[in-house]
């Protein structure tokens, strides 16, 4: 039975082995990885990515991070490929196939079929002498030390490191094809994700009125204005001049401060240059000005002219975080 200093070193090992190989990679990267890059920017159809076992489960998350990152991709499972599932690729794809062994039968079973189609065979494999890198246009080496499993045979440090080159190559396209963030936000509508790259403050201001007194305005009319919108403050405006902010905070320190408070005015309790915003911003940056300046509302302005408040609750309601 092992005690608690020995399963934290287990782990440690587990983390130093894996960044090892990891970083090793750096190493590998020649002008095969090089071309594939090249080739894949210059594709007119798409990525089809195969692999067996973990192998295809890594190459499931390689599809999903070039789709998402501007770079169409198909799933084909090496053992359904040769069993009609070959009809997935087409003239101008470029076929990437994953192995640790490169002898896997299914894997020996498929590459001639793949090699028929004439399509370029990218192989991301452990062994540069193996059956699949040698039918191979490309070769992309993630071979490793040993993996971190005890009896160095479940796949953890190869998955780990096929996993890192796909990401690599990801990353790569993306930062040639000048993928941006607002390309990112089209393929990640939904969640917490998507709405830190497309809700914007407008599309939350917009909801909640347009709370505002005068500066002369009394402090009975000020306290009806802040609880009838329900968004913990009123605007302090005059000619469409923003002058300040009352929030609930300042009706405590007024009440604190003075005993008698029936001759007040709003100007004498606002909060003067308070934190503003424009609508056309995104709301997760609205969010990161309120944690920065300890504060729960932002004054929204639409080209300088006051269009409503937005609160921390609006934001958190909507999951950005």
């Amino acid at each position: 039975m092992k005690n608690n200093i020995d399963i934290k070193m287990l782990a440690k090992e587990t983390f130093e082995l894996e960044a090892s190989n990891v970083l090793a990679l750096s190493e590998k990267i020649d002008e095969d990885f090089v071309r594939v890059v090249e080739a894949i920017l210059g594709l007119n159809g798409r990525v089809i990515i195969t692999g067996i076992g973990k192998s295809a489960i890594i190459a499931q998350k390689i599809v999903a991070t070039l789709n998402s990152t501007g770079t169409p991709s198909i799933f084909m499972h090496a053992a359904d490929a040769i069993h009609g599932d070959l009809g997935i690729i087409q003239a101008n794809d470029l076929i990437i196939a994953i192995s640790k062994s490169g002898n896997t039968p299914e894997i020996k079973v498929l590459i001639p079929f793949l090699k028929q189609t004439g399509n370029t065979l990218v192989a991301i494999v452990g062994n540069r002498q193996s059956y699949l890198a040698d039918q191979a246009d490309y070769i992309l080496d993630t071979t490793i030390t040993r993996e971190a499993c005890p009896n160095n045979l479940a796949p953890t440090t190869s998955t780990t490191v096929q996993l890192a080159m796909g990401d690599a190559l990801a990353v790569c396209l993306q930062t040639m094809r000048q993928f941006s963030d607002q390309d990112f936000a089209k393929y990640h509508p939904g969640g917490a994700l998507g709405k830190q790259l497309y809700l914007k403050v407008g599309d939350l201001s917009d909801n909640n009125g347009l709370p505002h007194v005068e500066p002369e305005t009394d402090i009975r009319t000020v306290l009806i204005s802040i609880t009838k919108f329900r968004l913990g403050a009123t605007v302090v405006e005059q000619e469409d001049e923003i002058l300040g902010i009352i929030t609930d905070g300042d009706i405590r320190r007024m009440l604190e401060k003075h005993e008698d408070v029936s001759g007040l005015k709003a100007m004498d309790i606002m909060s003067k240059g308070p934190k503003t915003i424009e609508k056309s911003e995104l709301a997760v940056n609205a969010l990161h000005t309120m944690r920065q300046n300890s504060i729960s509302q932002l004054v929204v302005v639409d080209q300088g002219k006051y269009a409503g408040i937005v609160h921390i609750q609006d934001i958190l309601k909507e999951g950005i975080i």
